[in-house]
């Protein structure tokens, strides 16, 4: 269930080493998107032919996206929220953007994905996920009702993630020599749906506790 309003425990935050690990796996891949828009300039002459006619799409996808990973994360980690929130708020503002603008793009890209259909609704049913879940987090920042805020959070980072977790998926089947094509049509489901499932366990196994996840302290 989606629980729209909830108070979550720190009785159980993710360890130092996970968050840092989150972390530094999103910077590489946010750094990662700009690299690679760049290096469509160099692409094959079909890859080229696509980047020419999405060009502006592509690019906010990658920017934005690349963006969103290099500071989402950060979002979470409690010596910024509490010693610093004033650009908690400001890098929030950035981040939400950033979501729209690559969400939307993601929506339009969608139909254009490798994979075919199956490929084609499960990048879809992420973008609008990430939107709405984007829209409700700012929605309720609006009406200062924080605890609500801080849980739809955590679920756009969840599918923020998924451009992590989508190369990590690729990666392993390219081990296994798996077609790319057929490896689109599960990536597009398992980069992102997994995370979610584990985030809504958690946030059901926080609800009604008191505090919000953090780095483990001490």
């Amino acid at each position: 269930m989606w629980f729209s309003r909830m108070k979550l425990s720190m009785s159980a935050p993710l360890s130092s080493t996970a968050f840092w690990l989150m972390i530094f796996l999103s910077v590489i891949i946010g750094l990662y998107a700009f690299v690679a828009l760049i290096g469509l300039q160099f692409a094959t002459p079909d890859l080229s032919l696509k980047f020419e006619h999405w060009r502006i799409a592509i690019a906010w996808h990658a920017v934005g996206g690349g963006i969103a990973l290099l500071i989402g994360g950060f979002q979470f980690w409690p010596w910024v929220r509490l010693n610093h929130p004033s650009i908690h708020r400001k890098m929030g503002r950035i981040y939400l953007l950033c979501i729209f603008f690559s969400g939307m793009a993601g929506l339009l890209l969608a139909p254009t994905s490798d994979g075919g259909v199956s490929a084609h609704f499960g990048f879809g049913l992420l973008a609008i996920c990430w939107l709405f879940s984007g829209v409700q987090a700012y929605l309720c920042i609006l009406r200062a009702d924080i605890d609500a805020h801080k849980v739809w959070m955590i679920r756009n980072f969840s599918l923020t993630f998924g451009a992590v977790t989508l190369r990590l998926y690729m990666g392993l089947f390219s081990t296994f020599d798996v077609d790319p094509s057929e490896a689109f049509q599960a990536v597009a489901w398992l980069a992102w749906v997994p995370n979610l499932i584990v985030v809504e366990w958690y946030l059901n196994s926080k609800l009604n506790t008191s505090h919000f996840i953090g780095v483990e302290r001490g």
